[in-house]
C-alpha cells in the first residue's frame, strides 16, 4: 500500500539500533519454547510444514485477502496490515479441519505452530502482489484510461493498456528476485544483528499464542467475532447495492453534512471497509487523513478554485491536469515526494550508524552463553534453541546466487519484449544496484518496521525515465523500471520478516523460503485474474468520479510525466506551492524526530496529509468513525477491545471487500440494481418534479 511504510507500527521506533544487547536468564523470564516443550511439542522436518492442507487453505484465503487488498488499491491505496486476519483464519480453518478428522480416526499430522507460520507466509506473500504489483499505481497507470485524463505524454508509445498474458508474465519474471537477493544474508540479519522486525515478530507472538490451550480458547472467540462482522459487513454491502441503479446513487453518495460539503468531498459514505480500517489504523494516521482533507478540500482548492480565469484557462474543466486537477495531483505528489525523501535518508542514515556499531561490536556477538570469555554474550535458552533450529536447514549460497543471475538474465531478456520502452540495459542496470537497495531495505525494515519499497520505485521512474528520454517513451519505461524495483525491495523485506517470524515459532527456513515462493506465485496469477475482474465488470474503473478512481495510478504517471518532460505540465504558481508543501513535509518530519516520541504523536503524517488532496476526504469520516468506535469501546473495556478489536475490523475489511467479487459477476452479467437513490435540493427536486408533470 502506497501508505503502507506511515501505516507500520511506531510504537518499536526506537528499537534494536544495531548494538548487541544482553538478555534476561532463564529464571527471569518466561521462556516460551519451554512452555512447547512441556507439552511435548517437536518441530516437524521441514517438508511436513509444507503440508497439503495448508496449501489449499493458503489459496482460499489468498483469494480473500486479494479482494480486499485490491478494492482499497483501487478505491483510496490506503492498505492496513491483514497479517493477524490471516494467521487468525489459517489457524481457524486448520483446527476445524484437524478436527473433523481427529474424530474421524484419520487423522495423520497435528496442526502446528510451523505449519500455521506456513500458511501465514503464503496468504501476506500471494495478497502482497496485489500491492507491489502496481495494480492501483504504476501498472494500470500506463493505461490509456489514465492517460487520458493527462494532456501530456498520452501518445502510443506511452500507453500499454492491461490485459492478462503480459500481467501474469511481467509479475513472473520480476516478483521472485528479491527472494534469491537477501538469502545468504539471513543468518547475519536475524542471529547476528538480532534485528527485531516488529511486524515479523508480533506475528509470531500471535501465532505462539494460538497454539496455547488458552491462546487457542481466545482465538475461537475472535474468529467467531470476525465471523459476525463479516457476515455483517457482506450483508451491508449486498444492501447497499439494491439502492446504486444509476451515477451518483445509493447510500454511498448520501450528503451527510449538507450539499455543499457533499460538493467538496466531505460525506459520511457508510462504508463498512473503512470504518474497520480506520479501526485498525493508529489515531494519528486517521486524524492526519482528517487534516489533509480540511486543508485542501475546506481550504486550499475553494481558493485556487476563485482563481479560475486568472492561474488557469476559465474553459478548463476542473478534472484537467491543466486547470484545478493539477493543483491537486502535482501537489499532493510533492508532499509525497518530500515525505519520502526524508525518511529515505532518515533509515538510510540508521542503517549505516547500524551497520557501523555491529561490525564495531562483531567481537561480542551472541553466539553462545560461555561464561568464560568476556566478550561473549550470554543469550536466553529461547534464543539458542531458535538459532540452533534456525541454523539447521540451511539454504546454500549457491542456490540463491545462481537463482538470482538465472532470474535476471531470463528478467532481462523478456521484460523489453512486453515494454519495449525499456531497454536491456536499463533493466541490468537495475539488477546489478537492486541487491544493495533490498539489503538497506530489508535492514531498515527491521530497524523501524518501515519497507521504503514505494520509494525505490519512485527513484527509479525518475532515473530510468529520464534515461529513456522522452521521445522514446520514457513515461512508460519509468513505470515498467517502478515496477522491476518494487517487487525486488519489497519482497527482499517480506521475506525477511517472514524469517523472524519463522525464526521466533521454529519454521525451518527452507519451509518459509518455499512458502513464500509458492505464495508469489499463487499472488502473479490472482492478482491479475481479480484485477481483470475488476477492469472488465466496472467501465468506469480509474475515472476521478467513479467508485474505484485508482488515485495513485494517476499520481504515479504524473511523476513519470513531471520526470522526463520536467515542469511543464503545471499550471501558473503550480511549482511554488509544490515548493511549499515539499519543504513543508520534510519540516514536518524533522520537528516529529526532534521533539520525540512523547509529542509526536499530536503533530500529524505529511504522507497521510497528502492521500485526501486528490481523490476527497469521505473516506477520512469513515476511517475517524471506526478511530471514534475503538476509542469509545476501549474507554468502556480495553482488555475486551484489544483482544477482539482487530478481528471486528478485520471482518468489517473482508465482509465488504469479497462483496466485490459477486457484485463484479452481476455487472459482467449485465444485472443492474432495481432502485436508484439519489439526493437533491430542494430547486433541483421542484425542477424534476415540474419535468415529471409534464
Amino acid at each position: 500500500m502506497e501508505v503502507e511504510q506511515s501505516q507500520r507500527s511506531k510504537k518499536d521506533d526506537d528499537l534494536n539500533n544495531g548494538s548487541v544487547t544482553t538478555t534476561t536468564t532463564d529464571d527471569e523470564e518466561v521462556s516460551v519454547e519451554r512452555v512447547f516443550e512441556q507439552s511435548n511439542e517437536v518441530p516437524p522436518p521441514w517438508q511436513n510444514q509444507l503440508t497439503f492442507r495448508a496449501l489449499i487453505v493458503s489459496f482460499i484465503l489468498a483469494i480473500l485477502f486479494t479482494f480486499v487488498v485490491m478494492k482499497l488499491n483501487l478505491t483510496t491505496g490506503i492498505i492496513p496490515s491483514l497479517n493477524i486476519s490471516a494467521g487468525l483464519l489459517g489457524f481457524f480453518f486448520v483446527k476445524t479441519w484437524t478436527k473433523i478428522l481427529n474424530k474421524a480416526g484419520v487423522l495423520k499430522q497435528p496442526f502446528t505452530r510451523q505449519e500455521n507460520t506456513v500458511i501465514q507466509t503464503c496468504v501476506v506473500a500471494s495478497s502482497g502482489i496485489a500491492f507491489s504489483g502496481g495494480f492501483g499505481s504504476y501498472l494500470f497507470g500506463m493505461s490509456d484510461v489514465i492517460a487520458k485524463q493527462s494532456a501530456e505524454a498520452n501518445s502510443a508509445m506511452n500507453i500499454k493498456n492491461p490485459h492478462l498474458g503480459w500481467m501474469i508474465g511481467f509479475l513472473f519474471v520480476v516478483s521472485f528476485l528479491g527472494l534469491f537477493s537477501v538469502v545468504p544474508l539471513r543468518k547475519i540479519m536475524i542471529v547476528d544483528f538480532k534485528l527485531t522486525y516488529p511486524s515479523g515478530t508480533a506475528t509470531a507472538t500471535l501465532i505462539n499464542s494460538f497454539h496455547t490451550p488458552q491462546g487457542a480458547k481466545l482465538a475461537k472467540k475472535q474468529v467467531r467475532a470476525l465471523g459476525k462482522f463479516f457476515s455483517f459487513s457482506f450483508l451491508w454491502g449486498f444492501f447497499q447495492w439494491f439502492f446504486t441503479s444509476g451515477e451518483d446513487c445509493g447510500f454511498a453518495n448520501f450528503p451527510t453534512f449538507g450539499l455543499k460539503a457533499y460538493e467538496n468531498k466531505f460525506y459520511f459514505d457508510f462504508s463498512a471497509t473503512y470504518v474497520g480500517v480506520g479501526m485498525i489504523c493508529p489515531y494519528l494516521i486517521n486524524v492526519s487523513l482528517l487534516i489533509g482533507s480540511i486543508l485542501s478540500w475546506g481550504v486550499m482548492w475553494p481558493l485556487i478554485g476563485a482563481q479560475k480565469g486568472k492561474w488557469y484557462s476559465a474553459d478548463l474543466r476542473d478534472s484537467n491536469l491543466h486547470g484545478l486537477q493539477g493543483y491537486r495531483v502535482f501537489i499532493g505528489i510533492a508532499m509525497i515526494l518530500g515525505d519520502g525523501l526524508y525518511n529515505f535518508i532518515k533509515v538510510l542514515g540508521r542503517t549505516i550508524f547500524g551497520l557501523y556499531k555491529q561490525f564495531k561490536n562483531k567481537d561480542a556477538l551472541p553466539i553462545n552463553d560461555d561464561r568464560s570469555s568476556p566478550d561473549i554474550v550470554k543469550i536466553s535458552y529461547d534464543d539458542k534453541r531458535r538459532t540452533e533450529l534456525f541454523l539447521k536447514d540451511k539454504i546454500p549460497s549457491w542456490f540463491a546466487i545462481t537463482g538470482y543471475v538465472v532470474l535476471a538474465i531470463v528478467s532481462i531478456i523478456t521484460v523489453p519484449h512486453i515494454f519495449h520502452q525499456l531497454k536491456w540495459y536499463h533493466i541490468l542496470t537495475m539488477y546489478i544496484i537492486a541487491p544493495v537497495l533490498a539489503f538497506c531495505n530489508a535492514y531498515g525494515c527491521g530497524l523501524t518496521d518501515w519497507s521504503l519499497a514505494s520509494t525505490y520505485g519512485k527513484l527509479a521512474i525518475f532515473t530510468i525515465g529520464a534515461w529513456a528520454g522522452a521521445a522514446n517513451g520514457g513515461v512508460l519505461a519509468g513505470l515498467a523500471a517502478c515496477g522491476v524495483m518494487m517487487n525486488i525491495v519489497s519482497t527482499a523485506s517480506d521475506l525477511m520478516q517472514d524469517f523472524k517470524t519463522g525464526y521466533m515459532t521454529l519454521a525451518s527456513p527452507r519451509s518459509m523460503f518455499l512458502s513464500q515462493a509458492i505464495g508469489t506465485a499463487m499472488g502473479c496469477v490472482i492478482s491479475p485474474c481479480v484485477f481483470w475482474l475488476f477492469y472488465k465488470a466496472f467501465p468506469e474503473l480509474g475515472q476521478q468520479e467513479s467508485a474505484y478512481p485508482a488515485p495513485y495510478a494517476a499520481v504515479y504517471r504524473n511523476m513519470s510525466i513531471l520526470g522526463v518532460e520536467g515542469f511543464s505540465a503545471l499550471p501558473k504558481h503550480c511549482l511554488v506551492l509544490c515548493y511549499i508543501f515539499f519543504a513543508a513535509a520534510v519540516i514536518v518530519n524533522g520537528v516529529r524526530d526532534a521533539v520525540g516520541s512523547k509529542w509526536a504523536r499530536f503533530i500529524p503524517l505529511p504522507m497521510a496529509m497528502a492521500i485526501p488532496f486528490y481523490i476527497g476526504g469521505y473516506f477520512t469520516i469513515d476511517m475517524c468513525v471506526g478511530s471514534l468506535i475503538l476509542f469509545i469501546w476501549r474507554k468502556l473495556n480495553k482488555p475486551k477491545a484489544d483482544a477482539y478489536s482487530s478481528a471486528v475490523a478485520s471482518g468489517l475489511i473482508c465482509g465488504e471487500g469479497i462483496w466485490t467479487l459477486p457484485s463484479s459477476v452481476l455487472a459482467l452479467a449485465g444485472v443492474k440494481p432495481p432502485i436508484c437513490m439519489k439526493f437533491l435540493s430542494s430547486s433541483a427536486n421542484k425542477k424534476v418534479d415540474s419535468f415529471l408533470r409534464h
